[in-house]
């Protein structure tokens, strides 16, 4: 008796001094407990672009709920921390030191917009926090490498480099471009010129257009009066419809080319307004279909269990993919969780197929781990898929 009794105090003992251990554990890295990781987004959730924020982040928290609800990842639950970065470069400066120094979270999952996050890569580089970029597309974010970035998100030089591919490989012979020329669009503008050269390329009209633009007629004038057969569109939803708009208007129906910021093709066809314009319209994609669609039926449940006025949209897709690669990660990384494991743990990332995100996911050996540019267009007002490109 004397024996058990003396077993089990020791037992007791060493149970204890397990949890002490792994309290002391979590007490030395940020954001961590044992019973919860604090993790941190920004992005905007207020203004007019809030989609690329709000939506985006909803869509993180459906995720973690889910995840949550299942036991959490070895038995620590997620918490989403938000800050607002407004869309603007001083906002994300200001909102990733919050996340790091009065929130403390353990790693960044966000990104809405692409200026604000490059604004914010130095500090988010100098924490050392792990950072996994869901929606901003730029380059620089993630190139040159940074130990601690990862993106899952499409970036914008394989974006345009896709643009052109498909055009190639439909036959087109006269392309042309249409872009904006703020810093969003020369984040695309740029790379699609450095592809036309390297592939021996002349673009044969090269037409701006800006992000409130009510008129298209000039560009549609001298789109048409180039013989463009394909037109690359980088620009936001507004600009690109007034363009295409006016074109039809004219007569003028080339085979168009959009990428991931007007990728929801319902609401592009009521913003130009004319039945059947996107005839000839296909797009790069998140989202391999419309939120509407039934592939898509738990998340679209999931989102109103949490958010009851809101309706399933691509942006809440986008985060939800984003999240279930961040979910695997952290499950590779381990019980013992560390910033060092959890980030090594994006090398073991490879050929992941999510639920969402329409090509293989692999973060081993880069830091760009979404290079599988997909297709969706309109038909019988249905998003539908309508293929990949092998870049070349």
């Amino acid at each position: 008796m004397k024996r058990l009794s003396t077993t089990i105090t020791a037992s007791l003992a060493f149970a204890a001094i397990t949890a002490l251990d792994a309290q002391a554990q979590g007490a030395n890295v940020p954001g961590i407990t044992n019973s919860e990781i604090k993790v941190g987004s920004f992005g905007p959730l207020t203004g007019p672009v809030y989609i690329y924020g709000k939506l985006t982040m909803n869509g993180v928290e459906v995720y973690f709920n889910k995840l949550n609800q299942a036991g959490g990842v070895h038995g620590r639950k997620l918490v989403l921390v938000r800050e607002d970065d407004l869309c603007k470069p001083e906002g994300a400066i200001a909102a990733v030191k919050k996340l790091v120094h009065d929130h403390k979270v353990f790693a960044i999952i966000g990104g809405g917009c692409s200026n604000p996050t490059l604004a914010a890569r130095p500090d988010i580089e100098k924490e050392r926090i792990p950072f996994h970029v869901f929606a901003a597309v730029a380059d620089g974010i993630v190139d040159p490498p940074a130990a601690n970035i990862y993106t899952t998100q499409i970036t914008a030089s394989i974006e345009s480099k896709a643009q052109i591919q498909w055009a190639i490989d439909k036959g087109a012979k006269k392309l042309a471009i249409v872009a904006q020329h703020d810093a969003w669009g020369r984040a695309r503008y740029e790379p699609m010129i450095q592809d036309f050269k390297r592939r021996g390329l002349q673009v044969v009209a090269d037409e701006e257009v800006t992000v409130d633009q009510n008129d298209g007629t000039a560009q549609a004038l001298k789109l048409k009066a180039s013989g463009a057969d394909a037109v690359m569109l980088l620009g936001y939803p507004k600009a690109a419809a007034v363009v295409i708009r006016d074109s039809i208007k004219i007569g003028y129906k080339p085979l168009w080319i959009g990428q991931t910021a007007i990728q929801d093709l319902p609401a592009l066809q009521g913003l130009i307004g004319i039945s059947g314009a996107l005839a000839d319209f296909v797009s790069i994609t998140t989202v391999p279909g419309h939120p509407d669609n039934p592939q898509y039926a738990e998340w679209r449940k999931l989102l109103k269990d949490t958010f009851p006025n809101d309706d399933l949209s691509v942006f809440n897709l986008m985060g939800i993919a984003a999240a279930e690669v961040f979910g695997k990660v952290l499950e590779a990384a381990g019980k013992d969780l560390t910033r060092e494991k959890f980030l090594a743990a994006y090398n073991t990332i490879d050929n992941f197929k999510s639920s969402i995100y329409p090509g293989p996911i692999t973060c081993k050996g880069g830091h760009k781990c979404n290079e599988s540019p997909a297709f969706v267009k309109l038909e019988n007002n249905n998003v539908v898929f309508a293929g990949t490109v092998a870049l070349k």
